[in-house]
């Protein structure tokens, strides 16, 4: 059993893939494999990533279920489509197939105030929107292509892992509650991870893999303070460039 609980920038990935790589050195032919997810999504390429570990348990011809006590939205359901099977809790979020990105433009504010934004760029389509400097129409134009181009890749992912889903239904954006989800085929099954666990319980071994990295108490306080600073410079950095999904 794995527990993923992700943020916006999906750094959990990065002990996900320590984890993943630690059952697939120990599973043994009649072995399952359980992850508990909470996401509501985040940044496209963490999700992607995220997603990629969870196919080399099913690579490996691991049986894979997940399960939804919260929340599986966007980036979060990309993940959960990989399993076999997707148990969500009655009131669980489920869904959000969709993109998104916003950007405030300072533009006018610094022209305002009599400040210069210059901008250079190689290649036509290096940065398309800015915060800073002065948008066109475009860049916004090719903006939205790439928001769509990479819903398209959402959607399809999606359906290659659940080919019974209507996609052009659920693809929407929209987000649905479990047994909303249920009807629609974006999950198998009502009911709470504890009770997954425990019916998995009768007869079998259930183990709970973590993985963690010991570090001396100034590492770690100084290791939070550097984390919450990039933290900060990578949202708002996001909501500049990235979309989300």
């Amino acid at each position: 059993m794995i527990d993923f609980k992700g943020s916006m920038d999906a750094h959990e990935v990065n002990a996900l893939r320590e984890e993943v790589t630690a059952v697939l050195a120990v599973a043994k032919p009649g072995d399952r494999a359980v992850v508990r997810l909470e996401s509501p999504g985040g940044v496209v390429h963490g999700y992607g990533l995220a997603a990629s570990q969870l196919q080399r348990l099913r690579d490996k011809n691991i049986p894979l279920t997940v399960t939804v006590d919260k929340v599986a939205a966007s980036g979060g359901y990309m993940m959960a489509c990989v399993a076999e099977k997707i148990i969500a809790a009655p009131f669980a979020i489920v869904g959000s197939i969709g993109v998104v990105a916003q950007i405030p433009n300072f533009n006018r504010f610094l022209k305002s105030k009599d400040i210069d934004i210059e901008l250079h760029t190689a290649g036509q389509y290096k940065r398309t929107l800015t915060l800073l400097g002065e948008n066109t129409e475009e860049g916004r134009q090719k903006f939205r292509e790439d928001l769509n181009e990479t819903h398209h890749l959402f959607k399809e992912f999606v359906q290659r892992m659940r080919p019974a889903l209507d996609i052009e239904q659920v693809a929407t954006g929209e987000h649905w509650y479990g047994q909303q989800a249920l009807e629609k085929g974006l999950v198998d099954e009502i009911n709470t991870s504890d009770e997954v666990i425990l019916g998995l319980m009768e007869g079998r071994e259930v183990l709970n893999v973590r993985y963690m990295q010991r570090k001396k108490l100034i590492d770690r306080v100084t290791g939070s303070a550097a984390e919450s600073a990039d933290r900060l410079l990578l949202r708002w950095w996001q909501r500049g460039q990235k979309p989300l999904m």
